[in-house]
């Protein structure tokens, strides 16, 4: 009976101790422990409300890898100079903390609606911006293996880290890149999620999707919150005759709290609480 009363000691003595973490590692230190317990305090809450979090997995520290080719280059140098060869590309991701659940999410919109905004084309090389050429192991990944049956995803929680934290976009004057870093940040590792989500089920770029396959995204770090949900419709990104397009709905960032003094938390956002608990319940009823 005297073990909780001890824990919560020892867990109090080792937050007033702490001292000052190393540099660029403040927001591993403080914000990603508050992440993770949220995470997991909250989606236990809720298995009761869901049967579907009652069956999912919440992984941490996972890693996340999706590999696909798109246009052609022609090689510059070496032995294998002149030939052509399809441009590669690689992400790999590793979100703070991910759910995966045994079935999918419903989709958005359906597979086949026409989607009227058009995807700007960027005709330069991938390494004229900044997509440095590396050498990499292709790999796809979605954070579980082939036998695991929570084999989709439903939510990913990334941690902005500290050089990309608002405080020091604000400082550089670039404030008005917090928003479009989360949404990029967003995209990215949702089309990497969604899309090995869809080469383990069997689809490719030569065999494109015949349902959709929807995830989604929160990223935080630690008092400012971002809600993003990704649909992937198509895999087929060299068929310029493709109409389908892939499909990402987000929002600004919502301020959880204003500030914490002398242990208070001052001006608690309840909505963003709301949005959270309402984002982990997508899905709820097992079919």
């Amino acid at each position: 009976m005297q073990a909780k009363p001890a824990f919560g000691h020892f867990k109090e003595y080792f937050y007033l101790k702490k001292t000052k973490p190393f540099l660029q590692k403040e927001q591993q230190t403080f914000a990603s422990p508050f992440l993770r317990n949220l995470v997991s305090g909250i989606t236990s809450a809720l298995t009761k409300c869901s049967p579907l979090l009652k069956v999912s997995c919440l992984d941490f520290n996972p890693q996340v890898n999706f590999y696909w080719t798109r246009g052609e280059r022609t090689i510059p140098r070496g032995h294998r100079s002149g030939r052509t060869e399809p441009v590669r590309f690689q992400i790999d991701d590793k979100p703070n903390c991910l759910i995966r659940v045994p079935q999918q999410l419903p989709e958005m919109v359906p597979l086949w609606t026409e989607i009227s905004a058009e995807v700007p084309e960027i005709r330069y090389a991938p390494d004229l911006l900044p997509l440095y050429r590396r050498q990499y192991d292709n790999r796809i990944f979605t954070g579980s293996k082939l036998a695991d049956p929570c084999s989709y995803g439903h939510t990913q929680f990334h941690l902005v880290m500290d050089r990309f934290h608002r405080r020091n976009f604000s400082k550089a004057n670039l404030v008005d890149q917090i928003e479009v870093h989360l949404r990029a940040n967003a995209v990215a590792s949702l089309f990497a999620w969604t899309g090995a989500q869809a080469m383990y089920q069997g689809f490719w770029s030569h065999e494109d999707l015949t349902r959709p396959f929807v995830s989604q995204a929160i990223i935080t770090d630690g008092q400012h919150f971002s809600f993003f949900c990704y649909q992937l419709n198509t895999l087929a990104l060299n068929d310029s005759g493709n109409p389908r397009k892939n499909l990402c709905w987000g929002t600004e960032s919502m301020r959880l709290y204003e500030a914490i003094k002398d242990g208070n938390v001052i001006g608690l956002d309840d909505n963003v609480l709301k949005l959270l608990v309402k984002f982990l319940l997508n899905g709820a009823k097992l079919v």
